[in-house]
């Protein structure tokens, strides 16, 4: 072992070879979000607080019904990798898998049933 270079005993002792997706996959989410939620409150504003028949007509429009959609998904995906890496960083073992299975459910599920709202909103 005493032969072996430091560059030899560091390999396979890093990272899970993901970290670098994971960084990219979060810096391309906030990019994402950067644009789509002030869209989302300047096109959301306008209809808060008015009957309900306004807000099914705004909504069966293809600009707000899409960038609704749009910032639902891409939010709950930041959300659900920003929340696994803090996971991955303070919590261990068993308890640290079971944590991201269910943020990763609970990211999952807000992300399927506001977009099925969404759509039955406007359709």
């Amino acid at each position: 072992m005493r032969f072996l270079t430091d560059r030899k005993r560091a390999v396979g002792m890093g990272a899970s070879k993901t970290g670098t997706e994971h960084h990219w996959s979060m810096q391309m989410s906030s990019i994402a979000l950067i644009v789509l939620v002030p869209l989302f409150v300047f096109t959301t504003g306008w209809i808060i607080g008015e009957p309900y028949e306004e807000v099914v007509a705004y909504y069966s429009r293809p600009f707000p019904a899409i960038v609704a959609a749009l910032t639902f998904a891409v939010g709950m995906m930041h959300f659900k990798n920003g929340a696994q890496m803090a996971i991955e960083d303070y919590v261990h073992g068993l308890a640290g898998r079971l944590t991201i299975i269910a943020v990763t459910l609970l990211a999952y599920t807000i992300a399927a049933v506001s977009i099925f709202a969404l759509i039955r909103l406007a359709l």
